[in-house]
């Protein structure tokens, strides 16, 4: 995601003239802040991170304040949160002050472009407001559509009777869940979500929906993203030592930022410099050495794996052994001999291996190093320690 929370999300749903809560950005004065809190009851106050960190309420990254000394305390202790992902550690970068919207429904909605069913998918459900892999499949409904003729009325009112939802919330949902499709296709998103969005009582009685919380990536190479002129650092992600040592290897046909993954033909001194990082952070740790892709075009395959088995020698030979299965699916130029130079390297550095051809199911490769994986926790990483001539617990 490049896009999370309210701040930039009101603004982007204004577009369509899609209801959203009131926000106050990290710049607020306490008289903004507090005139909110009287106009909405009380205010969310959330911490801005780059990209889209989910699950900040279960972390309790999440504060709610009914009068301005409540929320300048959330606002200290938000302001500058960590929130770790992984081997990744999120800071904080300000807060927003989301004004309460009252309501009895949530929804969950988004849409994002389908390898699957190769067109854009609809997501739907009348039980927003968490999780959606919580959700009973039931209460959960998919609906690809034609990007042709987008998102229609039609397509949201049979989504939601087919769910069961709520009589009165289907004619407001219908009315303003098609306006999304605009301002995803217009402005080159691969991702749309809105959760919750909550169904608020208007004066008359009718219900408004109100998106409360928004995300969405885009596809940098769709000119349409430059129609919104959004800030440039929206764009920069968290970069753990790894990926900021691999992005200062000079870069390769245009390959600006490099993080976990490589290719596009590249020369030998390049995927050993990645080789030789990637195994610096990450072999300790590690059970299965995995090497996996498809049968390539162009890349040279003997160039690309004499570089990592290269490197992975010399990390043996400088930092010591390591317990350790190689599983290994590739195909392309010379994979055959550059096969043949990878079990050489593992032959004499008595790693067990197993090393599948162009014409293995990649999915039975995966099935293989997950199993690999499984058997090293169970016994197999003590037997390869013991053949290495290292402790059973190395």
């Amino acid at each position: 995601m490049n896009v999370s929370g309210m701040l930039h999300g009101a603004g982007l749903l204004k577009i369509v003239d899609f209801p959203a809560s009131e926000v106050l950005g990290p710049e607020a004065s306490e008289h903004d802040i507090h005139n909110l809190i009287e106009k909405c009851g009380s205010v969310f106050v959330k911490p801005i991170f780059r990209g889209g960190i989910g699950k900040k309420g279960k972390s309790g990254l999440i504060g709610r304040a009914t009068d301005l000394k409540s929320a300048l305390a959330e606002k200290e202790r938000l302001y500058f949160a960590e929130y770790k992902v992984g081997n990744v550690v999120y800071k904080s970068r300000g807060v927003t002050f989301e004004g309460a919207v009252p309501a009895q429904h949530e929804i969950y909605f988004s849409i994002t472009d389908s390898t699957r069913y190769r067109a854009p998918v609809m997501t739907l459900t009348h039980h927003g407001g968490m999780d959606i892999e919580e959700l009973d499949k039931t209460q959960i409904i998919e609906v690809p559509f034609d990007p042709l003729t987008g998102l229609k009325s039609f397509i949201v009112s049979n989504a939601l009777t087919d769910l069961g939802a709520p009589k009165e919330i289907i004619s407001p949902l219908v009315q303003h869940l098609p306006k999304l499709w605009d301002l995803y296709h217009h402005y080159g998103m691969s991702t749309l979500e809105l959760n919750p969005i909550r169904m608020m009582p208007s004066k008359s009685g009718s219900l408004i929906p109100v998106a409360c919380d928004f995300k969405c990536g885009f596809d940098r190479d769709d000119p349409r993203v430059n129609r919104l002129t959004l800030p440039d650092d929206l764009f920069v992600t968290e970069a753990n030592d790894f990926e900021q040592e691999i992005n200062e290897l000079r870069t390769y046909q245009g390959q600006s930022d490099v993080y976990v993954d490589f290719g596009g033909k590249p020369p030998y001194e390049k995927m050993y410099d990645v080789m030789r990082i990637s195994l610096k952070y990450y072999l300790k740790q590690t059970n299965v050495l995995f090497i996996i892709g498809g049968k390539a075009n162009n890349t040279d395959i003997f160039v690309t794996f004499r570089a990592m088995a290269d490197a992975l020698r010399d990390y043996f030979s400088e930092r010591g052994a390591t317990p350790l299965y190689v599983v290994i699916g590739r195909g392309g130029p010379q994979v055959i001999r550059g096969m043949g130079a990878f079990k050489d390297v593992l032959d004499s550095l008595r790693i067990p291996y197993k090393i599948f051809g162009f014409d293995s199911a990649m999915t039975d490769v995966v099935n293989y190093a997950q199993e690999a994986d499984r058997w090293m926790k169970s016994g197999g990483r003590a037997e390869v320690a013991k053949l290495l001539g290292l402790p059973a617990d190395a």
